[in-house]
């Protein structure tokens, strides 16, 4: 049984509009984004903020505005679905929440065809008729009803059938009559581009109440063919009358003198523009400066219009008018954007927001007035991940050479990085599992902070014995600069001054350390500044201890807890003081020639410190009292490694002491933080771990927490909180990237709160304890088609397609880059392709291959394709259609070419057996190669086998000696690779010649079975497949176009031999995406644990979700909550689950998912109250309580 849960739900904005939803003066946007509808409202800063989401059981493909009756206060809402779902939503401000007010299903009857272009849904200037293209020569015609008690239902008044079949645009017009009009740009052949532009009254009687027939003998009214075959776009235009007009139509005289007025039809095309009046039929044209092809609009006003073209400008179209009378067109770059889905403008702010499905949604204050030809200042970013094209896994945990199974993703050490975007919009994002950091205030506007302390100075405890109550929330706030300390005091009602002197605190110089002393009740201070260590009365100021270096040298750095302080004097002296007897020395130890790279007293195994050495890059855990080791030094760098050292020290208990014991965490200065249990007895290292968190040492900063464990705030390029969680340690993603200093800050006007120092301020914030998926972005400024990580060389690979308008003419070139694994720094020169011939990168993979010496070597694989094919002029009769590169990383990290090879089909996919066969899938033909180096800049490709496939060889996925192929038409297929039979010891599996594999390579000895590739099983359910994947057993995941998940097994135990050979389908569900790529993960589960997780999918909405199987154990109890849920959780417009789940394509439709669990579904369960909770928990067994955490176990999961 199958189980999916989303890790980032999708971004990708398809539709985008404007409506007075939640009260009549307010207008607010309402986005769709694959199956959620999002309503996002502006703030007083002219910014938009999320107000509400809602989940739809369908996929959303149309959003409209409808108006009811002009008594009605607020507007409605139409949403349409890809499962024929049609229904309006209106507020209920009681509820503050969306109310389903009237609701379709399935206009129009099963044997009519679908639309050739796509659904579509237009409503008229008045927002009360509306028209619906659902099938190709057919409209459904509806209205808003009349009467009072049903003003807000809508009447279905006709399906009309229409002779225009290829619609490539409709609108309605405005009509001065009240009659509406509504108007058609079509073709008449699917494969013939041309524009053609009809209109037609929508009803036929003076009320309004019957549809018309769209006769186009007797009900065409305007009947144009448009020059340009390219154009796709109306835009109606309203009228504006300065003086009443009154034409006589079919005068020839007034005909030849009449002018084209405002009040009709644009219609935008890629060369020229068209601008109709739709009273006197009179036309307007005017070219384009450049060829364009323009994608979305808004309108300004009645003479301006926003247009968004294919490569993200931004353009003002104008109408050009004296008085009514329009004079000309014209068409002016205003800015920059992404590529629009959907424009929308709020005249009232001022503000144009541009929804995108290829790059990030964005917020542009719009003047169209200013000097300064900045017409359009970006406010706001909305982050869109989709389309993602490609994704890696990069597990930032799996460190070590013996490592073998990845983290868990819910760990935060599982890294994906994605391929997102479309050409400019083209970027890399790095999705984590995070915590988020929210900002309370700014303290002040500084930087060069060097370290932060948080001290008690009121409400102390004035007794030693009996003991102290638990230690009072913190009131003082100590800032290190270079060369000043500075003190910021909080009263509790969050009052806060910074105070010119602190008794006991030196505020004239450094501080290295400050902190309570326990013992003294927290009446007194420990300062340690680079000159000397004092221990002061906090009462009165007075020093009570003070111990400075001999010979006037310096303290490089301190640590303390309640019993000692540990130093290091120049870095070459360590000494103990006994915090206890007046800062006496207890031990000291001179290291001569080799230095202290970092010291570190433990706030909980107080007699314990630890030492971090340069020279031996080796950390030493010591005993405070003597410093004597309490075991062998321990070596801190990596087998491949002899230069990193330690930087940051800490030993704490993250988990509960009765999970396990403290932790050492060390940061080294190559980003990488090296862990070890540490036994609290003896003092011994184990269980060693690596985790990468950055490229330059991570600075680890304490963070008390209830329960006497700690949570470590560790500050690098990509800040990480260290913390434990269901019995492990968790490393997450905090939104803090700017964060240099952090120090823990449990005010009482500020509990559990943090202070954040970075460049330029101090902050006071808090962590939020729900842990999020956080995304960071780096943008490319080009499609990243293709992305393949090596942990070896610790570079992602890139298959890059950028795309550029030189001269009015499309120029497309492909390259291979490399980036840093951390920061994604571009590393040497990009590889380009043939640009001459329009080669594109199709596929990149990484490959552990031989190099000439016969050792393992990491190389890059590329499988390439060229756009210009056998027979082109210019080429003769070269038959190459794609190429296979490999490529390797110099010492520089730089790539160069090993091998390129020459290729008589495009290839699309790759793979790589455990042997070292390269899998390229050629067209319809998969094909193994065994790639041997001969030097290290040239290699031989030698074809091994060979297996043609039933279409389009799509997607591979390679387990052991298995590859399943996923066809384009004809679902997947399971070969397995069989080797020679009958060769000497050494020889390889085939030869040069493709059409001779029965001999070994010195052409004398036969072979008694040359190597093969045998076709063990197939699904024989025609499914156009888009990715396919290992699961486990005999288990492949399959994603198709409609979609659908498949889970495909091979019935090895099948009676005869036919049902051996087939995939049965053992679980599918419709996802509601289109999934671009699937990626198996290998990660250790507990025993009982309900779901193991077995990859990850990214889908083009930008969603990416977690794959799992369910343990035996729990299904039939998850199956049944799954099925108990969907009856008291409905879905706007009456949408249901099942419906929305089932599998479903051109030729089969079911009803409900088989054998599928939704994850969010499931989480669903957490939402009810506890009365319809136990309504649900009845008869299922455990109890609600059980539930609870067996939902909350699997929201955990990611």
């Amino acid at each position: 049984m199958a189980y999916i849960a989303p890790i980032h739900r999708p971004s990708s904005v398809r539709h985008a509009l404007r409506i007075k939803l939640l009260s009549p003066d307010e207008e607010s946007i309402v986005l769709s984004k694959a199956n959620r509808l999002e309503i996002w409202r502006f703030t007083e800063e002219n910014e938009l903020a999320l107000f509400q989401s809602r989940l739809v059981f369908g996929s959303v493909t149309m959003l409209e505005v409808l108006r009811p009756k002009e008594d009605s206060e607020t507007e409605l809402l139409f949403v349409g679905t890809d499962r024929f779902d049609y229904f309006t939503l209106a507020w209920d401000p009681k509820k503050q929440s969306l109310d389903t007010v009237d609701n379709f299903h399935d206009i129009g009857e099963k044997h009519l065809r679908d639309s050739q272009s796509q659904d579509r849904c237009v409503v008229d200037p008045s927002g009360r008729y509306m028209a619906l293209l659902l099938w190709e020569g057919v409209l459904s015609v509806l209205r808003m009803q009349s009467r009072r008690d049903k003003a807000r239902n809508l009447d279905l008044m006709d399906q009309v059938r229409l002779s225009e079949l290829f619609i490539k645009a409709c609108t309605f017009l405005h009509s001065e009559t009240g009659h509406p009009r509504i108007a058609f740009l079509y073709q008449t052949q699917a494969d013939t581009p041309e524009s053609k532009l009809s209109s037609y009254r929508l009803t036929s009687d003076d009320r309004n109440t019957v549809a018309a027939r769209f006769d186009p003998a007797r009900d065409r009214e305007l009947n144009l063919d448009i020059a340009d075959p390219g154009a796709a776009m109306l835009i109606p235009v309203e009228r504006v009358e300065l003086n009443k007009r009154h034409f006589v139509r079919n005068n020839p005289h007034n005909a030849a003198t009449a002018k084209a007025h405002l009040g009709g039809l644009l219609v935008v095309g890629e060369t020229r523009l068209l601008y109709i009046d739709d009273t006197t039929n009179h036309t307007v044209e005017a070219p384009l400066r450049a060829a364009t092809i323009f994608v979305a609009w808004a309108r300004y006003d009645a003479t301006h219009y926003f247009l968004g073209d294919n490569y993200g400008s931004l353009h003002l179209l104008t109408i050009l008018a004296e008085g009514t009378a329009v004079t000309g067109l014209n068409v002016s770059q205003i800015g920059k954007t992404s590529r629009a889905a959907a424009l929308v403008y709020v005249e009232a702010r001022r503000m144009l927001f541009v929804g995108s499905h290829s790059g990030d949604s964005q917020l542009f204050k719009v003047d169209l007035t200013s000097s300064t030809d900045n017409f359009c200042a970006l406010v706001q970013v909305m982050r869109n991940i989709g389309p993602i094209l490609d994704f890696t896994v990069m597990d930032m945990g799996n460190r070590e050479v013996d490592k073998q199974l990845a983290n868990e993703y819910a760990s935060g050490q599982a890294r994906i990085v994605t391929g997102s975007g479309v050409h400019k919009d083209g970027s890399l994002r790095s999705v984590r599992s995070g915590v988020g950091l929210e900002d309370v205030g700014v303290l002040d506007e500084t930087g060069h902070v060097r370290a932060l302390f948080s001290l008690r100075t009121q409400n102390r405890s004035q007794s030693v014995s009996p003991p102290p109550p638990p230690p009072p929330k913190v009131d003082t706030l100590v800032v290190s600069g270079l060369t000043e300390t500075r003190a910021f005091v909080f009263d509790s009602e969050g009052g806060i001054e910074e105070v010119d002197s602190l008794p006991g605190i030196t505020l004239t110089i450094e501080t290295l350390w400050a902190a309570n002393l326990p013992d003294s009740g927290g009446n007194r201070v420990l300062q340690i500044t680079p000159h000397v260590v004092t221990v002061a009365e906090l009462d009165s100021g007075v020093t009570v201890a003070s111990w400075s270096p001999p010979n006037g040298k310096t303290i490089t750095s301190a640590s303390a807890n309640g019993r000692w302080a540990l130093l290091s004097v120049e870095g070459t002296l360590l000494v103990s003081l006994d915090l206890a007897r007046d800062l006496a020395v207890a031990a000291q130890k001179d290291f001569g020639t080799d230095q202290i790279a970092c010291i570190h007293a433990s706030p909980q195994l107080l007699d314990t410190g630890v030492v971090g050495m340069w020279t031996a890059g080796s950390v030493t855990l010591v005993d405070l009292g003597t410093l004597q080791p309490t075991q062998s030094s321990e070596t801190v760098r990596h087998k491949e490694d002899n230069a990193s050292v330690a930087r940051s020290l800490a030993l704490v208990q993250v988990l509960p002491p009765q999970v396990a014991g403290p932790t050492l965490f060390v940061a080294m200065d190559d980003g990488s933080v090296v862990t070890f249990a540490v036994s609290p007895h003896t003092g011994t290292l184990s269980s060693r771990k690596s985790v990468i968190l950055g490229t330059r040492h991570a600075s680890l900063h304490l963070l008390p927490q209830a329960g006497g464990v700690y949570n470590v705030f560790a500050t690098t390029e990509h800040p990480s909180l260290i913390y434990g969680s269901e019995n492990r340690t968790v490393y997450a993603a905090v939104t803090a990237e700017d964060a240099s200093v952090v120090c823990a800050f449990d005010a009482e006007a500020f509990p559990n709160a943090v202070v954040v120092a970075t460049a330029t301020q101090i902050k006071l914030s808090r962590i939020d304890a729900q842990r999020q998926t956080h995304v960071q972005t780096v943008e490319m400024g080009e499609t990243v088609r293709r992305i393949a990580y090596s942990p070896a060389e610790k570079v992602f690979a890139l298959g890059c397609v950028a795309q550029e308008l030189t001269h009015g003419r499309e120029v497309v070139t492909s390259s291979v880059k490399l980036v840093d694994e951390v920061l994604f720094r571009p590393l040497g020169k990009p590889l380009a392709l043939d640009a001459e011939r329009a080669e594109l990168v199709e596929c990149v993979i990484r490959a552990e291959l031989r190099d000439a010496h016969g050792d393992p070597v990491e190389r890059f694989v590329v499988g390439t394709s060229y756009l210009t094919g056998d027979g082109d002029e210019g080429h003769g009769e070269d038959p190459t259609l794609g190429r296979l590169l490999v490529l390797g990383v110099d010492a520089d990290r730089s790539l160069y070419q090993v091998s390129a090879h020459r290729l008589r089909g495009p290839c699309r996919c790759l793979g790589v057996l455990q042997d070292g066969l390269i899998v390229a899938g050629l067209s319809r033909t998969v094909v193994l190669f065994r790639h041997v180096e001969t030097t290290s800049l040239s290699a031989t490709l030698r074809k091994v086998a060979a297996a043609r496939t039933a279409t389009y060889v799509i997607d591979l996925a390679v387990h052991g000696n298995m590859i399943a192929v996923g066809d384009m038409m004809k679902s997947t297929s399971l070969l397995r690779y069989v080797p020679a039979v009958g060769r000497r010891h050494g020889d390889d599996d085939g030869s040069d010649n493709d059409d001779n594999n029965d001999h070994d390579e010195d052409g004398k000895k036969p072979l008694k079975e040359p190597a093969k590739l045998v076709t063990l099983a197939r699904n024989y359910q025609a499914s156009w497949a888009t990715a396919v994947c290992y699961v486990e057993g005999e288990a492949w995941l399959e994603a198709d176009g409609f979609g659908n998940l498949s889970v495909l097994e091979r019935n090895v135990d099948g009676v005869t031999e036919e049902d051996r050979r087939r995939l049965r389908a053992t679980s599918e569900m419709n996802l509601g995406e289109s999934v671009n790529r699937i990626r198996p993960i290998a990660v250790e589960s507990s025993a009982n644990a309900m779901v193991h997780p077995k990859a990850f999918l990214a889908t083009v909405e930008g969603s990416i979700y977690l794959f799992g199987t369910v343990a035996a154990s729990a299904q039939d109890l998850l199956m049944n909550l799954q099925a108990k849920l969907e009856t008291v959780v409905r879905g706007l417009g009456n949408t249901t689950f099942s419906a929305y789940r089932g599998f479903y394509n051109a030729e089969r439709e079911a009803g409900e998912p088989n054998r599928f669990l939704d994850g969010e579904m499931l989480e669903r369960f957490l939402d009810l109250d506890d009365e319809l909770q136990k309504e649900v928990a009845q008869g299922l067994g455990p109890s609600v309580e059980d539930l609870r955490n067996s939902i909350e176990e699997l929201k955990r999961m990611h």
